[in-house]
């Protein structure tokens, strides 16, 4: 089902912890249509000056944060940070209210989301899994895909606010297949990028210029999303069209090599673009664009 309709609900009081490249983008888009919207203070937020000035409000704990919203958005880095932010000492899941919303649009393994998802039922909450898709370009556009788990009704009763920041919102399942299927697009999306840093290696090995290489794949199979991506790099030098880290990068394919392991699917291709994000890592550290990926495979 591909939720896409408009609809008009009463404004909400949100709660957003993890105000990043993409929680940024959305935390603007819920304060222009608007609801109230109470950010965690933390320092890897990204500057928030315009955020507080639009009248977003700022907390130093989850606890309290969890204790006066109607939905609790998390875009955190992984299932640790979603982990810690729930289930911790001084953690949401303590004051979460019966009736709250618990919506995580972090990239997270689907069996502690299963767990987390408990937890929160357990206190009377409700939870959906709803990863997200696209760039921080499309987040503060708000245009961001989004890959839902959990139930159809309470999907309904969010969509109102999720439109405030997703173009495409997808239910895919329930709780755990959201975070399920953006494993499995980041295997295949990070994968084919992957795929052809290494070919775009090889090729200036063999003599092939970066824009024959680009303009052949482009006319034949090679052609798609995955080659726009890395094409300006190929071109230009320029990482701006792919704002992924390979630390990132590996921590996802990492994920995904867990969830195929834990079901016995075959994933050795994964295997194989772990190891070279691994190998991009170790030769440029982990904060440099998997784009970058390209001058490492070089080495």
């Amino acid at each position: 089902m591909n939720t896409n309709a408009q609809q008009v609900q009463e404004p909400r009081r949100v709660g957003l912890v993890g105000v990043g490249l993409m929680g940024s983008g959305i935390a603007q888009n819920i304060v222009k249509h608007g609801h109230k919207l109470t950010i965690l203070d933390h320092p890897g937020n990204q500057p928030v000056g315009a955020l507080l000035a639009a009248g977003a409000t700022a907390v130093s704990n989850v606890t309290a944060l969890a204790a006066d919203v109607d939905v609790l958005i998390l875009c955190v880095t992984g299932t640790p940070q979603v982990e810690a932010v729930m289930l911790g000492e001084k953690g949401a899941l303590a004051s979460l209210r019966p009736g709250t919303v618990v919506i995580d649009c972090s990239t997270a393994v689907p069996d502690s989301t299963t767990k987390v998802a408990q937890a929160v039922l357990a206190k009377g909450g409700k939870f959906l899994d709803a990863p997200m898709t696209r760039t921080a370009k499309e987040a503060a556009e708000g245009r961001l895909n989004l890959l839902v788990g959990g139930d159809a009704e309470v999907l309904a009763s969010c969509l109102p606010l999720l439109r405030c920041f997703a173009e495409n919102t997808t239910h895919v399942g329930g709780i755990g297949a959201g975070h399920a299927m953006k494993l499995l697009h980041n295997f295949v999306s990070l994968g084919t990028v992957a795929l052809l840093c290494e070919a775009a290696a090889c090729a200036e090995r063999a003599g092939v210029a970066p824009d024959v290489f680009v303009d052949v794949l482009a006319k034949g199979g090679g052609n798609g999303v995955a080659l726009e991506r890395v094409k300006p790099k190929l071109l230009t030098g320029s990482t701006d069209s792919l704002k992924f880290s390979m630390a990132n990068a590996k921590k996802d394919l990492g994920y995904y090599n867990d969830m195929a392991q834990q079901s016995s699917a075959s994933h050795g291709i994964a295997e194989a673009v772990e190891k070279l994000l691994t190998h991009g890592i170790d030769t440029f550290g982990p904060d440099r664009m998997v784009l970058d990926l390209v001058e490492a495979l070089k080495k």
